[in-house]
């Protein structure tokens, strides 16, 4: 209730959503915080997006001075309800970019609060989301640039009228599996990197961001597949660049429910494109590697992510066709190795518990008991079946941006 509350503006582009675009605003109008607005972004739908919004929200054009702070596609018009009732709602229509990014800085061009939180209009946010990232920002004593939350998978969730009514793991395994993938980053890696304030990225699906420090950095890059890493690195270096002090948190609690890849096909897809996107950013801002101006990001996050993200998949499958061959030869001393691969198994599954018991003592982001063991069913199989894949998608990506493919984000 303090009227010293920063304002939020929640930006989420759309293209091609009308099948579900009305429920998705409805759960974001819904959310708790005292000064907020919702910036939906339709870039360029093909299909009734935009008149499903138009006839649902009474929305009407009105006259607005675009300032294209950062450059995007060209603006077409923006949209408010006649209707007080979704006084918040503000609809930006524009031509497509071809990628989030694009969309994405359009709505920081027209948001009108110090922060944003930049999010899917697929996913679904926490009733108190905006509480919870905004509480780092005011508690701390250096200035806070960017809050990354913690997300869950929607997949598997009861969802009614835009809201889950039920939170349940996903049954199928390609789901599952990201879930376990999911809580391991955010639980573990994420909260190590904030605790060094070496943050690599915070997700596009749900992040909040100073949105002065976002514009002075050049907001998203358009043409980029990686924008969530992009954006930090931007951001980072621009306050090292003017010696600001900055600090990127990460929280433990659930803010938003993202659906993911259900099959295999679309997890391929997405897998390729990220790995399009790390080598991409790599290219981009390799000044950064290695340069002690630039704090922890140059010195100590970009490297680790080089070694063990970036290049871990290739070290993993030449590494594996080597044993092949060394076994196929009979110079693999067995005994060993079984008691490597017993140990490295053994590390594997521990820190998956490790997680699961984190998630539970924070307050536990499942009722049931039952949908724990459904994940530790997943950490189990999943060096066997899930980690090969990412491998090889991981390799695709690569290869496609070497072999400059174009990288698509498909339906």
């Amino acid at each position: 209730e303090s009227p010293y509350t920063p304002g939020i503006s929640v930006i989420a582009p759309a293209f091609n959503e009308e099948k579900t675009i009305i429920d998705n605003v409805n759960s974001m109008l819904a959310l708790e915080y005292p000064l907020f607005e919702v910036v939906i972004v339709n870039d360029g739908s093909t299909d009734s997006t935009l008149e499903n919004m138009t006839e649902y929200y009474e929305l009407v054009e009105v006259p607005y001075a675009y300032i294209e702070r950062i450059k995007t596609r060209p603006f077409r018009r923006l949209l408010k309800s006649s209707n007080p009732k979704y006084s918040r709602l503000i609809v930006v229509d524009k031509e497509n970019g071809g990628t989030k990014a694009d969309a994405s800085n359009a709505g920081i061009n027209v948001a009108s609060h110090p922060y944003f939180i930049c999010t899917d209009v697929d996913c679904i946010l926490e009733k108190y989301a905006l509480y919870r990232c905004i509480s780092p920002i005011i508690s701390s004593e250096k200035q806070v640039i960017a809050v990354s939350g913690t997300m869950l998978m929607a997949n598997g969730c009861v969802v009614k009228d835009g809201q889950i009514i039920d939170v349940r793991t996903p049954r199928t395994p390609i789901p599952l599996f990201q879930n376990l993938e999911y809580m391991r980053s955010y639980l573990i890696g994420k909260m190590g990197w904030s605790a060094i304030n070496g943050m690599p990225n915070v997700s596009g699906g749900f992040g909040l961001f100073d949105r002065s420090v976002a514009i002075a950095a050049g907001g998203y890059d358009a043409p980029s597949f990686a924008e969530d890493m992009d954006m930090l690195i931007r951001m980072v270096g621009y306050c090292c660049d003017f010696g600001r002090k900055y600090r990127v948190v990460q929280i433990p609690a659930n803010c938003c429910w993202t659906e993911v890849p259900p099959t295999l096909k679309v997890l391929y897809r997405q897998s390729v494109r990220w790995g399009h996107g790390l080598i991409q950013t790599f290219v981009r801002h390799r000044r950064f590697l290695f340069n002690w101006k630039y704090r922890q990001l140059g010195m100590v996050t970009l490297p680790y992510v080089l070694i063990f993200e970036c290049l871990a998949p290739v070290i993993e499958f030449f590494g594996l066709l080597t044993f092949l061959y060394q076994a196929l030869t009979g110079v693999v001393n067995w005994k060993t190795a079984v008691v490597i691969f017993l140990g490295l198994y053994a590390f594997c599954i521990s820190l998956s518990l490790v997680v699961l018991f984190y998630d539970y003592s924070l307050g536990g982001s499942f009722r049931k008991v039952k949908s724990y063991l459904w994940i530790i069913g997943a950490a189990i199989l999943e060096p066997f079946l899930y980690h090969p894949l990412i491998v090889v998608f991981s390799i695709k990506g690569y290869c496609n941006f070497l072999l400059n493919k174009k990288a698509v984000w498909g339906e």
